[in-house]
């Protein structure tokens, strides 16, 4: 039996679970870019609604990028400092991975976040990380149906003209598994 904490806050907003043996116990997802005031409490209120004392965690998984700077440091600090003082297992999950495991079948999985200069960072399923305009990435996908995560996703996904763009945040749901399946042992 597993106890798992997962959260995502490198991509966009913050989304949180506390997952048992494979099944959510309690999920919350906020909006916005207040990641470094709103993690810790919104652990203490995802623990207080699950009836769960922090003790009985098994493991904590957490997003480790592609992501925001802020983003990603302000979770793995996090991570890394509860994991510590709980002497417990952190299991670090790539947004790309996390991606991939609630991606459509069929659907190709992009992380992307925008520079704010023209293009965009984007990282695909076996593929190095790079960077592209939306026109670029637009010939890259031929086409095919896409899941899109990232910062202002929306935006990227109306300008893939010609892929069928589909916009997702990051499931801590599916962070739990990914870091589940992995087994506690490989991520002490």
């Amino acid at each position: 039996m597993s106890l798992i904490l997962a959260y995502d806050c490198a991509v966009s907003g913050l989304g949180l679970a506390l997952v048992r043996d494979g099944v959510a116990l309690v999920a919350h997802r906020e909006e916005g870019r207040e990641q470094a005031a709103r993690l810790l409490p919104a652990i203490a209120e995802l623990l207080g609604e699950a009836a769960v004392e922090k003790r009985a965690l098994d493991l904590i998984a957490v997003t480790i990028g592609p992501g925001s700077f802020t983003g990603v440091r302000v979770g793995l600090a996090a991570a890394r400092g509860l994991a510590l003082a709980l002497d417990i297992p952190l299991a670090g999950i790539a947004t790309t991975s996390a991606l991939l495991a609630q991606a459509n079948d069929g659907d190709l999985a992009v992380a992307a976040i925008d520079t704010r200069l023209g293009d965009w960072y984007c990282a695909l399923r076996d593929t190095a990380p790079f960077l592209a305009s939306a026109e670029v990435l637009a010939k890259r996908l031929g086409g095919r149906p896409c899941t899109i995560v990232g910062p202002e996703a929306d935006l990227l996904a109306s300008k893939l003209s010609g892929a069928a763009a589909r916009v997702a945040p990051i499931d801590p749901v599916s962070v739990a598994r990914l870091a589940d399946a992995e087994g506690r042992d490989r991520w002490r």
